[in-house]
């Protein structure tokens, strides 16, 4: 084996040494290089002259190692926000960078989430009960089937947030702006929906019952045959929301809603009147 090509190896890897998918890699070329050597020995050529062609033979390897070596760090990088099936339970993950984390079927009771990016995260079938998801990121995350009871999104970033078939019981939403988040069959009874404004979210099928939704602004949102009875939405902006149901049981639960002092647009409050329910002290706008 000659000692100078392994010496010209060993140099290039070096500054990547901490990168272990890279280990395979250097062992190949480490053989490869040898073998040619070899050949070019067989071939009459001297050392210095064999040294040389072999090394000229692979090219600018030292630019492929570091491409290789940076894509590696990022999949390694990846690798450590998988958390799938893990007893995490009080863990501080606040202000992380978790970008496309996996937390799947995980124990997260009471796990702080705090200001960290979460876009892309995956959290489902997860316990998330009493976690901290204040001023996180949780844009296109998957928070379907999953217990978030007590747990609080105080000023959180919801797009695309999925929260369908999750319970939510006593959890705190407030000063945050939901666009596009989906809470189809969730359960959200008790839940505190403070300060908020919804925009294109689906409460289809959702149980909602007893819910205050006061003061809130309410944009293209679904309530398609949610469990509506006693909500609240006094004092509420309603522009573009359906309330679409056939069953004798969401036309009941309709007429126990309140609607005082609520601003809805002429097709919203059109709807709501053919439903039968109680709009007389709403404002038409």
């Amino acid at each position: 084996m000659n000692d100078g090509i392994r010496e010209y190896v060993d140099g290039i890897f070096a500054p990547y040494e901490d990168t272990k998918s890279l280990s395979e890699l250097k062992a190949d070329l480490l053989a490869d290089l040898q073998e040619r050597f070899r050949e070019l020995r067989a071939e009459g050529k001297d050392e210095h002259a064999a040294f040389e062609l072999t090394v000229d033979s692979i090219g600018d390897i030292e630019n492929t190692v570091q491409e290789m070596s940076s894509l590696s760090r990022q999949l390694e990088r990846k690798m450590v926000t998988r958390f799938d099936a893990s007893d995490l339970r009080k863990s501080d993950f606040s202000g992380v960078s978790g970008r496309g984390g996996r937390f799947e079927r995980s124990a997260l009771r009471g796990s702080d989430f705090s200001h960290a990016d979460l876009t892309g995260s995956s959290f489902r079938s997860s316990d998330l009960t009493e976690a901290n998801f204040d001023g996180a990121n949780l844009t296109d995350a998957n928070l379907t089937m999953a217990d978030f009871t007590r747990a609080s999104f105080h000023g959180s970033q919801l797009v695309r947030t999925d929260f369908s078939t999750s319970g939510l019981a006593e959890t705190r939403f407030t000063d945050a702006a939901l666009t596009d988040v989906s809470f189809q069959k969730a359960y959200l009874r008790r839940t505190t929906l403070t300060h908020c404004t919804f925009t294109g979210v689906d409460f289809s099928y959702a149980d909602l019952r007893g819910l205050n939704l006061d003061g809130g602004t309410f944009i293209s949102v679904r309530f398609d045959m949610a469990a509506l009875e006693d909500v609240s939405f006094r004092g509420a902006t309603l522009r573009d929301v359906s309330f679409r149901g056939t069953s004798r049981k969401y036309r009941n639960a309709i007429r126990t809603v309140n609607f005082d002092g609520a601003r809805i647009d002429k097709l919203t409050y059109a709807g709501l009147k053919g439903l039968g329910a109680n709009v007389d002290n709403a404002q038409v706008a």
